[in-house]
């Protein structure tokens, strides 16, 4: 039995797009002779649709789309996941079109709030607010192989799969329809659950992941198929779209008892590449969440302010990388506390990448401001509203630029400052996308390196790389002045952030008592400036957004946690 899974980029609500593309992807696999085409989980509305789910029209919408692409593609059984309105409940499904028309639906039984902390979508969709879960397994016969069809979660729990498909006969296939969005070590987990349900249900399994930006999530694709061993033996395109095409061939328990697969899985391609490492990994995902974020939002440029530093270099570089270079427009914005070095490494970065460069100096505009400003008791040029002021000033200016020219401003803060508060509200928070906003500060610095390694050439200026971080908000500033070196900070804020460990937790473990309470409240402090930031790609397994969700209004703290 030939199988393809059929990964493709889908846009949420893009009904009618969305099933062009896949019609386009099956004509492809008629030519390839395949018996089963599958697509992602949701593919004809796209992932995740949110409270979309919550209208009937878009319900409707939704299957009447289906019923024409089943009336389109007659020829070849498809399995094709959609948001289904079922007696007067809303599932989470997987339909079979079979003869142009729905054979039979799956609805997903394994919904993300019911499953465990570590499964693929904890913390990031709420499927207990759209859906009920499905009750009964479905097992279809294509090509003499008995499949079961599962939907993303279902297969995290081997147990409960067992127990599931206790009634269901032999199966050869476990087929997984997915929407699994990256971070990173994701797919590692991915890899191990795939092999680990192979080896207990001693069959093949076929698993096909969506790929794209959607909002803050960026899904990697990597659609895998593993025999009956365990063992995965084809794996799709990261962060592109692809058709992966295998036959299955079922071989009997003989082979099992041999240590060989009793169920095979032939590629009919060679290898598709790969990450070559999990920094590789990062860039990937931010190239394509932004490139997706822009295009997929209407825009065809992006502006971003410049200042020869480290976190709007490394962003000039992934826009420039996702978008071409003639579609974004890099600015300087000098003050005279701004080093002719900075100055200088600004205009050789965008230089080096080939973008648009434009100079506006904010000194005129700080001085009007500050004049009228004086006119109020109290106010003064050395405290750190002068130095915000001077922010607000660049991001009123991308702002205008954005709304003359309607190129949507790129932020350049990473998840360091982010978390810490260490950014000015309505200044450099001014835009429509954060590109970094998951990027701890010390992984700005190796992506800085593995964008001038994967282009042969200096585009990040070494000086960039090597000068100590700073705002440039007042004479001989840097960032140490108000927190930890980055490598201590970043260390606190993955305990604290990430994996929720207290203060007690962190002092334990070695970190510094005095800065991990200093951090902390930091943390918790500016929940207020991160609500009112634009969104970012998630790279990390816990990113601020969908995944931590904190009230602004809190007393509670961490440090507290011993009394």
């Amino acid at each position: 039995m030939r199988i393809a899974l059929g990964q493709f980029n889908a846009v949420v609500g893009d009904l009618a797009g969305n099933a062009e593309k896949m019609r386009n992807i099956y004509a492809q696999a008629l030519r390839s002779d395949v018996d089963l085409l599958v697509f992602p989980e949701l593919a004809v509305c796209g992932y995740p649709p949110e409270d979309l789910l919550h209208k009937n029209h878009f319900l409707e919408d939704s299957r009447r789309t289906l019923d024409k692409l089943a009336a389109d593609c007659p020829d070849k059984t498809i399995i094709a996941g959609f948001a289904e309105s079922y007696q007067g409940n809303s599932y989470n499904s997987a339909a079979v079109l079979q003869a142009g028309r729905i054979s039979k639906t799956y609805r997903k039984s394994r919904l993300s709030a019911a499953a465990h902390r570590d499964e693929p979508n904890f913390g990031v969709f709420d499927e207990q607010r759209y859906f009920q879960p499905g009750t009964e397994p479905v097992v279809i016969n294509v090509g003499g192989l008995n499949i079961a069809i599962t939907i993303c979660a279902d297969i995290w729990d081997i147990e409960w799969l067992g127990n599931f498909l206790k009634d269901a006969g032999q199966i050869q296939m476990i087929l997984n329809i997915s929407a699994s969005p990256f971070h990173l070590g994701k797919i590692e987990k991915r890899q191990e659950i795939v092999s680990r349900c192979a080896k207990d249900f001693n069959c093949a399994v076929s698993y096909c992941n969506l790929v794209g930006g959607q909002d803050e999530l960026v899904f990697d694709g990597r659609s895998i198929f593993a025999d009956s061993t365990g063992r995965v033996i084809a794996k799709a395109r990261a962060f592109d779209e692809d058709l992966l095409i295998a036959d299955i061939i079922a071989g009997g328990s003989l082979k099992r008892s041999l240590g060989m697969a009793s169920v095979q899985v032939k590629p009919m391609q060679p290898a598709a590449p790969q990450p070559t490492d999990p920094l590789d990994e990062v860039y990937q995902a931010l190239v394509l969440g932004t490139k997706d974020y822009v295009r997929k939002n209407g825009f065809k440029k992006a502006l971003l302010g410049i200042s020869g530093g480290i976190d709007s270099s490394v962003t000039a570089a992934i826009a420039a990388a996702a978008l071409g270079a003639e579609n974004v427009v890099c600015l300087t914005m000098p003050s005279k506390f701004n080093s002719p070095e900075t100055i200088s490494d600004a205009e050789k970065l965008a230089k080096n990448l080939g973008t648009e460069f434009l100079t506006i100096p904010i000194e005129p505009i700080l001085e009007r401001f500050n004049l009228s400003l004086q006119s109020v008791p109290g106010w003064d040029s050395k405290g750190i509203a002068y130095e915000n002021l001077q922010a607000r000033i660049r991001g009123g200016i991308l702002m205008s630029l954005s709304n003359q020219f309607g190129s949507l401003v790129l932020t350049t803060g990473n998840k360091s400052e982010t978390a810490v508060g260490y950014a000015t509200l309505y200044g450099d928070t001014a835009g429509g996308f954060a590109v970094i906003k998951d990027v701890p500060k010390t992984m700005v610095y190796k992506l800085a390196e593995h964008i001038n390694k994967i282009s042969g050439r200096q585009i990040i200026p070494a000086d960039v790389i090597s000068r100590p971080p700073s705002a440039e908000l007042r004479p001989g500033q840097k960032d140490t002045d108000t927190l930890p070196d980055y490598d201590l900070l970043d260390k606190i804020l993955k305990g604290y952030v990430e994996e929720d460990k207290s203060a007690q937790q962190l002092v334990e473990s070695g970190l510094p008592q005095d800065v991990v309470h200093s951090v902390i409240r930091m943390v918790d402090r500016n929940e207020y400036k991160r609500r009112l930031s634009p969104p970012g790609v998630k790279i990390t397994p816990k990113a601020f957004g969908k995944d931590r969700r904190l009230p602004i209004t809190n007393r509670y703290s961490t440090q507290d946690d011993t009394m």
